[in-house]
């Protein structure tokens, strides 16, 4: 019997936000840039912002965008914040191992977290959804000069856009802990987002590309 990491509850709340994004309670608008929007809500206990996304990736199908994002050799290839990255299992349950390169001055952020894909029809369409969260599964140990965030939830939808691309929905929140000054924080926020959106659309452009070459580098 396989194990469960998460409920079916929580990816059928995911899969309701790409189409009806639930921003009660607080949320307000953020920012706007290159097909992307972002909302925010204020989390006083931590001082920081949970993050809701709703994008479109134009030209790149939502099967090839779940692959893309579930395949971490192939994210070392196109993420340039990735420092170190793996995957491994621990007591039935796939955990990943996130080494996060910060910019100069600044010291790395690691994270150990469960994740888990899955496809559903539901009454707007085929989805894949994912979540993730952090764990302490694997006692994986903290490294010298680099910051362990233990706090950190992420969760994705992608579904036809009703052409030849995707819509995408994004919930993410982590605490990166130390003296990051709020404006950086904001920065990163407004532009890390449509970035890596933009980036990860580049890398699904490029993914056959990368499949035939591993496969034919492993035949």
């Amino acid at each position: 019997m396989a194990v469960v990491t998460f409920e079916d509850e929580e990816f059928e709340k995911v899969c309701k936000e790409l189409q009806s994004p639930d921003l009660d309670g607080g949320w307000e608008f953020f920012t706007e840039s290159h097909d992307v929007q972002i909302h925010r809500l204020y989390r006083e206990e931590s001082g920081l912002y949970e993050y809701k996304v709703l994008g479109t990736l134009s030209d790149v199908t939502p099967s090839v965008c779940a692959e893309v994002y579930m395949d971490l050799e192939y994210r070392k290839t196109w993420d340039s914040y990735v420092n170190e990255l793996y995957e491994r299992e621990v007591e039935g349950k796939k955990v990943i191992y996130w080494n996060v390169n910060f910019p100069m001055f600044m010291s790395n952020r690691d994270y150990v977290y469960m994740r888990e894909l899955r496809e559903f029809d539901v009454d707007y369409g085929h989805v894949w959804a994912v979540l993730a969260q952090s764990t302490t599964l694997g006692n994986v140990p903290e490294k010298d000069g680099v910051i362990r965030v233990d706090d950190y939830k992420c969760s994705l939808v992608f579904a036809s856009d009703g052409k030849q691309g995707t819509k995408a929905f994004m919930y993410y929140y982590d605490n990166p802990k130390g003296m990051i000054p709020t404006f950086v924080i904001n920065w990163g926020a407004k532009t890390g987002v449509p970035g890596f959106l933009t980036s990860m659309q580049k890398a699904c452009r490029n993914y056959p590309e990368f499949c035939s070459k591993r496969k034919t580098a492993t035949s």
